[in-house]
């Protein structure tokens, strides 16, 4: 099966590491995503999502969500669901 794009970065900070995403498809703590853009790809599993500064286990379409992330990303970069 593939991979199903699931939103955006929309903005990175790297002091600490976290990515701003748009959200155009459901997602949720515990599911395995895949960044691509900009000449890289890597593949982490989400341990943790906040929305507005508060914890939450799933994401909607539609929600700006912000994500922890392994690896640096940059705007534009794009987000998808890895089909296991």
């Amino acid at each position: 099966m593939a991979d199903t794009i699931i939103g955006k970065i929309t903005h990175y900070y790297d002091k600490i590491g976290v990515a701003v995403i748009k959200v155009t498809r459901p997602l949720a703590v515990g599911e395995t995503i895949k960044i691509i853009g900009h000449g890289k790809e890597f593949t982490q599993t989400v341990s943790s999502m906040q929305m507005e500064h508060k914890e939450i286990t799933k994401a909607k379409k539609g929600q700006i969500i912000g994500l922890k992330l392994d690896q640096l990303v940059k705007k534009g970069d794009e987000v998808l669901k890895v089909k296991l």
